[in-house]
């Protein structure tokens, strides 16, 4: 489902990833880790389009996103990816249902129907009940929930998540833990997940581990 190939990103004369190359299956979640600085999120920007490499490819449904002109890979991204970050990122003069219907919104779809399709997945998340909450009235578990919505509302691909769970406490970290399951087992949905956190990464399919822009270990868990 997804394929990134020989990927090489470099920052003057430093390489921060350096010839990387991994696959991942439709329904597979996957999490790399690492020490600060190997490069872990920005791989991740890579693979989602956000960053350019300077050299490699990412095919994404047989689609090189990478060769794509500007506009139709920023329309590609909003389709078939979604983006969760350690800080939500939410929209704070926006409700709850308004910050999931955004990336509806961009896409075309009709308001009415953007704001059934994010109401189903606010229910989804456990958030039925706060459809009209803004993010300052929102705990940051809640928050968190709102921007995983956020992402899974368009039916993507794959959802990259960049150490969802670093804000949060343990309590709130383990129970995004489990929704994260509960969604590849609802929807069987992709995750590539970027975390330092160790409980996270165990629950995932598979590991990789990086080291000075390399991919140094991949184990099954």
């Amino acid at each position: 489902m997804l394929s990134a190939s020989h990927l090489i990103k470099k920052y003057s004369a430093f390489t921060v990833v350096n010839d990387v190359s991994l696959s991942v299956a439709k329904g597979e979640i996957i999490s790399i880790v690492g020490p600060s600085g190997a490069g872990k999120s920005t791989l991740l920007h890579l693979i989602g389009a956000l960053d350019k490499p300077d050299s490699g490819s990412v095919l994404i449904d047989n689609v090189d996103i990478l060769q794509l002109p500007l506009k139709k890979q920023a329309k590609f991204r909003n389709s078939h990816l979604g983006f969760v970050f350690q800080f939500h990122h939410l929209l704070p003069e926006f409700s709850a249902i308004e910050n999931v219907c955004v990336p509806l919104w961009i896409k075309g779809t009709d308001r009415k129907d953007a704001v059934l399709q994010a109401t189903e997945m606010l229910n989804v998340v456990g958030l039925g009940g706060r459809l009209n909450n803004k993010p300052s009235e929102l705990s940051g578990g809640e928050q968190q929930r709102v921007a995983i919505a956020r992402a899974l509302v368009t039916k993507p691909s794959v959802v990259m998540a960049d150490e969802p769970t670093g804000n949060l406490d343990s309590a709130n970290a383990h129970s995004l833990h489990n929704l994260f399951l509960q969604l590849r087992d609802k929807f069987g949905q992709t995750f590539i997940m970027v975390t330092h956190n160790d409980a996270l990464a165990v629950m995932t399919d598979r590991t990789l581990t990086m080291q000075d822009g390399r991919i140094v270990d991949e184990k099954k868990n």
